[in-house]
């Protein structure tokens, strides 16, 4: 053997023994990590969650509590999970449910039954396609729940939101039923397309411009779109407000989304729910005009008064004193004797704003609804029965509805059904406040004129009596000689399949309808004719039908990942609506008792139209949360609409959001008094798509008729400009917020500080009349909000047959219009009107500021407000209105808007109360202020608080003199800037509960029931001078034209006694 052979060997041996020993080392290095390990595995946990009833709970979260292992339950309500020796209890977790914590003890089989949490599904918000836990959501989402709205006698939801959520401004302007109520989050972000928010309803999109042609045809009286949707069929409202939240809807987020989910049923017993409610309302304030002597008194002061001016003798015949004399005379149709002008014995005194308002409007209301359900089918059966008189003669609302909603599991993994919804409105409506037939109007009537003419016990002024006494039409005529009927007939539903296609992952599809059929029938009788012209009466016709056609399909994705939770939502929606109208206006009916337009003679105008719009968006939306207490939110849609340019037809609209929940980090998560805190941020871009449909297009009109009466030839003619460009006008908006919760959360709210900037916005330009057209719509503007809000949330008393809540909320945001291209734009009352100007908030009234009146002589006095060379205003007063200059003279946009609610239950009783404060708005009172409340300019009568002026012998008086048919204060200027500030009772409620026991007791098959009485409108505490500071008048009102009173009638005061019943 020679030495290498030797040397391989020895090096063999030696690899064998140390091969050897590495696996000796390597077996007892792995069965050490195995017995590490097997000294910490316990056991594999599995078990199954259900809810009260015995029915699985899908979607249950199941943690170690102090640690990161995590499971979810199955279709079945199953679970497995694996645990160490270390980890002692599980916590089970879903939204709506209480959690739960089970010690595991051992034990390999843990089966849970989880409770209903009321105060969790409070926490529960709606998002856009979707839900979530308010807790982990990064946006700014207000909730009011079904329980907040249930009793508020209003025909529409949205009333009821007033004053409810912090940033969402109510204004219900007129106390006509019916009537086009304005809703704004977080301010106006618009000059000429729509400032109202996106309304879906169980996810279908709700036609924003229902009765828009009607807009037109009757005067520019908007109707509410809402008014057809029952409020006790919905189960929650949730606002999405910042962009982070409202992203997701893309183009038509800009003014906020509210969501509206209906109630549903519930696996289980049926449940039967019998309401009715029977009551009455009154105007919340008379405004209180002149009698017969005071006013008599009050125009022979100013006659006298302008004879002094002109140097005419009051003795003389052809004095004012002794025309004015024979005015009464006339007025009163004889009662009033110009020939003994101080005796008012059988001189009628007539309180014409209390002829036209009633003090006992009836209203009822009558809902009934049946649910329940198995484990395969739930459903909801309702119906409503609603009939109101208004406030004002001549005004009722009658509503019909019916809802039923199903759904039903057809396998384990697949459910299908829908929510159907019928209504029947029947609007009696009024005419326009700017009409002398508008009934508030009949307040300008002299009190001297009686209410009936005593030769034919007729109304005065209705033929065949004298047609020219009252001095203006007496619109009391109109009651029972004339109508306005809108009658609506709309259909509300969808269609849906959701398919769990495995664990974590599902797709949900959706087809839904919004189909209304309007008709508004007005006829004028011959007794009319002073105020429609017509002799032998008119008739007037139109119907408009609406089509909204919805489809969507979102795909959900749900995953957690240790630590880590992750909810992905991707998806796809289309709309399209139709609108058709047609109109016929026809007079010289045979008598007034035909009523159709068949029978006239004359047809004076017919038309027909045709409009419609498409939307279709891509959207995705992405929520992760690590640990707990770190979240992270990132949406996107893409947008296009049929509204727009051909260049700029689709868009992207992102937003993202992020926030982080401190009370759940070591530092903070044992405190005892801070029981929550998170903050958050977020920014995005949304969109304002509710512009005219055809805005982009070039278009020409069939009107271009010619030729003789013998041979007409139809023609046409260019009407519009195209503009490929024109697109969405889009809004930026950046949020900041701070969720708090402290004592175990017995203390709660949040507060946002958010900054919304709107540009592109959509005006109406000139260009060079080359082009054949003086103008074109054009994005080019650019408007500010920025703001605050907060809310306070206090569960002050929590015991045993007792507990008290309060909410508190408060926003105040601030309006400026930064950029118009230099244009000034104009709304309202031409005199004084509301304008859009850079520098300015939108709708900033502008006008000749009042200085009040000269002493020496009694004249009405106003600044000059010239330009001195120092750039400061010459205040010096002048009494000639000529010489003064128009400032910007007030806002109607509220500084600041507030809410206070308390809710107690005591032994079986409930109170609840409801505050709401709208503070630093001006009003433009110039209606019925030149007319009734600045001296004898007309003859309108007075009131009373415009009695006490100026003259000879009273000269500290604080109103200028009153001169017969002159001028004298009554110009538009700031004296009639009035201040819209108030606070008002909205609701307050009182019941009594009869629980279950009780009827037990008696043998009846009764769960419940409620007596109760709740009131609307009960007390106002405001300085403002007209009839209702919440007010804002139809004929003038628009996106600029806002806060103007113009005869409009007041809220109402309502009172109603109720009783539910639950079987």
């Amino acid at each position: 053997m020679n030495t290498v052979d030797t040397l391989f060997k020895q090096s063999a041996s030696f690899l064998q023994l140390q091969g050897a020993r590495l696996q000796r080392y390597a077996a007892l290095a792995v069965f050490g990590v195995v017995f590490a390990f097997a000294g910490e595995i316990f056991a594999q946990v599995s078990g199954s969650v259900k809810d009260e009833a015995g029915y699985p709970l899908r979607g249950v979260t199941i943690r170690v509590k102090g640690g990161n292992k995590g499971a979810v339950s199955d279709k079945d309500g199953k679970y497995s999970i694996a645990t160490t020796d270390a980890d002692k209890v599980l916590t089970f977790n879903l939204i709506g449910y209480a959690k739960k914590e089970v010690e595991i003890a051992g034990k390999s089989v843990i089966d849970v039954v989880l409770n209903i949490d009321v105060q969790r599904l409070e926490d529960v918000v709606v998002v856009g396609y979707g839900s979530a836990i308010k807790k982990d959501i990064t946006g700014s989402v207000i909730k009011v729940k079904a329980a907040e709205i249930a009793d508020v006698p209003v025909p529409s939801f949205d009333v009821a939101l007033q004053g409810k959520a912090a940033g969402v401004n109510v204004v219900q302007g007129s106390g006509k039923l019916g009537q086009g109520i304005r809703v704004q989050v977080r301010g106006a972000a618009s000059i000429s397309a729509g400032q109202e928010p996106l309304y879906v309803l169980d996810g279908v999109p709700l036609s924003a411009n229902l009765g828009g042609f009607a807009g037109s045809f009757t005067n520019g009286r908007s109707v509410n779109p809402l008014a057809d949707i029952n409020p006790q069929d919905i189960e929650s409202i949730d606002v999405l407000k910042d962009a982070a939240s409202a992203a997701i809807y893309g183009s038509r987020g800009t003014n906020g989304v509210v969501l509206i989910t209906t109630k549903k049923g519930k696996a289980g017993k049926t449940n039967i729910n019998l309401s009715v409610q029977r009551g009455f309302s009154s105007p919340s304030k008379f405004l209180q005009f002149a009698n017969t002597r005071q006013a008599i008194e009050y125009f022979q002061r100013a006659a006298g008064a302008t004879d002094r001016i002109e140097g005419i003798d009051p003795r003389d015949p052809d004095s004012y004193t002794n025309s004015l004399l024979a005015y009464f005379e006339e007025q009163s149709l004889g009662l009033y004797k110009a020939s003994d002008p101080n005796n008012f014995n059988g001189v009628p005194d007539t309180d014409w704003g209390r002829a036209v308002l009633r003090n006992d409007a009836p209203s009822t209301q009558i809902d009934l609804s049946v649910s329940g359900g198995n484990d395969k089918t739930v459903f909801l059966l309702s119906g409503q029965y609603m009939d109101q008189e208004g406030i004002v003669i001549g005004n009722s609302l009658n509503r019909m509805t019916t809802r039923l909603n199903v759904e039903h599991k057809i396998s384990d993994n697949f459910k299908t059904g829908f929510n159907l919804s019928l209504a029947r409105t029947n609007n009696n409506r009024l005419p326009g406040d700017n009409a002398f037939s508008s009934p508030l109007q009949a307040v300008a009537l002299p009190p001297l004129v009686p209410y009936l003419d005593p030769t034919t016990n007729l109304p005065v002024g209705t033929p065949p009596g004298n047609v020219n006494v009252p001095v203006y039409y007496n619109p009391i005529i109109g009651v029972g000689n004339s109508y306005r009927k809108y009658i609506v007939l709309r259909n509300l539903g969808n269609l849906f399949g959701e398919w769990a296609i495995t664990e974590g992952l599902s797709l949900r599809g959706q087809f839904g309808f919004d189909l209304a059929t309007q008709a508004e029938e007005q006829w004028f009788g011959s007794k009319t004719v002073r105020n429609s012209g017509y002799p032998l009466g008119g008739v007037s016709n139109y119907n408009e039908t609406v089509e909204n056609f919805s489809g969507s399909a979102v795909l959900n994705y749900t995953k957690k990942f240790d630590a880590l939770d992750l909810n992905a939502t991707v998806g796809t929606e289309y709309q399209q609506s139709t609108i058709k109208t047609q109109s016929l206006t026809a007079q010289d009916l045979p008598s007034d008792g035909f009523r159709v337009a068949a029978a006239a003679a004359k047809p004076v105008l017919v038309d027909a139209r045709e409009t419609f719009f498409s939307f279709l968006g891509y959207f995705a939306r992405a929520n992760f949360k690590y640990n707990d207490r770190y979240l992270l939110t990132a949406n996107i849609r893409y947008d296009g609409s049929s509204r727009f340019g051909t260049n700029n037809r689709f868009g992207w609209f992102p937003a993202v959001s992020a926030g982080w929940i401190l009370s759940e980090e070591s530092f903070l998560k044992d405190n005892e008094v801070l029981s929550f805190l998170k903050i958050r941020a977020s920014y995005g871009l949304t969109g304002n798509a509710e512009i005219g449909n055809f805005g982009s297009r070039a278009l020409v009109a069939g009107d271009a008729i010619y030729g003789s009466l013998s041979g007409l030839t139809p023609g046409t003619r260019p009407l519009q400009v195209p503009n490929p460009g024109l697109t969405w006008e889009n809004t930026a908006q950046a949020e900041i917020g701070l969720d708090y919760g402290f004592l175990n959360n017995r203390i709660s709210g949040e507060i946002n500080v958010y900054n919304k900037l709107s540009t592109d916005l959509l005006l109406t330009v000139q260009i060079p009349g080359t082009t054949g057209f003086r103008t074109q719509v054009r994005n080019l503007g650019r408007m500010l909000n920025r703001g605050i809000e907060f809310t306070f949330n206090s569960d002050n008393v929590n015991v045993e047959n007792f507990s008290w809540k309060t909410t508190i909320n408060f926003a105040a945001n601030q309006n400026t219009v930064e950029n118009l291209d230099g244009q000034v734009l104009q709304g309202g009352i031409g005199n004084l009107p509301s304008r859009a100007v850079a520098g300015q908030p939108l709708g900033v009234f502008y006008t000749r500021e009042y200085a009040g009146v000269n002493p020496e002589n009694g004249n009405a006095e106003w600044f000059l407000n010239t330009t001195k060379p120092d750039g400061t205003l010459d205040k010096t007063r002048t009494s000639n209105y000529a010489e003064a200059q128009n400032i910007y003279a007030g806002s109607p946009i509220p500084a600041w808007t507030a809410g206070v609610i308390n809710t107690f239950n005591i032994y079986g009783f409930d109170f609840s109360f409801q505050f709401n404060a709208v503070i630093g708005n001006r009003i433009n009172f110039y209606g019925p202020g030149q007319y009734s409340f600045a001296g004898a300019r007309f003859e309108d009568n007075v009131t009373v608080d415009q009695l006490n002026t100026w003259s000879p012998t009273n000269r500290t008086a604080t109103l200028p003199e009153t001169r017969y048919l002159i001028e004298n204060g009554s110009q538009a200027s700031s004296r009639f800037l009035l201040d819209g500030s108030f606070v008002r009772l909205r609701t307050a409620t009182l019941g009594y509960n009869f629980g279950r026991q009780f009827w037990e007791g008696a043998g009846l098959p009764i769960n419940n029931v409620r007596l109760y009485v709740t009131g609307l409108n009960l007390l106002t505490f405001t300085n403002y001078g007209g009839w209702d500071p919440e007010v804002n008048t139809d004929d003038f009102t628009g996106n600029i034209g806002q806060g103007i009173d113009f005869y409009t009638a007041p809220q109402p005061r309502t009172i109603m006694f109720g009783l539910n019943i639950g079987f």
